[in-house]
């Protein structure tokens, strides 16, 4: 074989594995930083929380308040 040409399959096969190698590593990696949006979303939940937990606690009207007052 010539060393032209083997030059060129070498090159050829050379280019298409390097390119195959970051469109396989492209489906691989993921997108967006999974670490950011966990906090995010961990934040999110805890804030759900002590929101339910504010929302649950029992409130009087005004006028029971006065009712129910230890203070002179």
């Amino acid at each position: 074989m010539d060393d032209e040409k083997l030059k060129l399959i070498l090159a050829a096969l050379g280019g298409l594995v390097f390119s195959l190698i970051f469109i396989l590593l492209a489906f691989v990696l993921p997108l967006k930083d999974r670490s950011i949006n966990a906090s995010i979303q961990a934040k999110h939940t805890l804030e759900k929380i002590s929101k339910g937990i504010r929302d649950g606690q029992y409130r009087p009207p005004p006028d029971e308040k006065k009712k129910t007052s230890y203070h002179p």
